[in-house]
């Protein structure tokens, strides 16, 4: 079954940094989307990044434009997202994506059924 494992979430200062990481297993990972979204306390989830696996195409929310970059390591069929430059309103669940399965969310039109279990993070002020 398709496994998505996340880590790098964790707590850091308006103005710091982190990146998460997301390793995939037994999901066809080329050409494929792979994605980050987030979810906050009382907020619905929101697509904030996403991969195209076969192009590197890149795709953004605007809220974290200029600030976030999402890569990946296509032999380790894993995703990252680097996060600079965070803000209070970053705080969130993070989640790791892919399309396909069950369809529960879209981001950019794409739509993603496979989930991460999650991963922290908090930005204090």
């Amino acid at each position: 079954q398709v496994q998505l494992v996340e880590s790098g979430g964790g707590s850091v200062q308006a103005g710091g940094s982190l990146r998460l990481s997301c390793a995939a297993s037994g999901y066809t990972y080329s050409h494929n989307l792979m994605g980050w979204f987030r979810q906050a306390p009382g907020k619905e989830r929101e697509g904030v990044a996403a991969i195209a696996t076969g192009s590197g195409a890149t795709f953004y929310a605007d809220s974290v434009k200029g600030r976030f970059t999402i890569s990946q390591d296509n032999t380790k069929k894993t995703v990252y997202l680097q996060m600079n430059r965070l803000k209070p309103e970053d705080t969130a669940l993070y989640y790791c994506a892919a399309n396909g399965g069950v369809i529960s969310a879209y981001f950019w039109g794409y739509g993603f059924g496979y989930w991460g279990q999650g991963t922290q993070v908090t930005v204090s002020s």
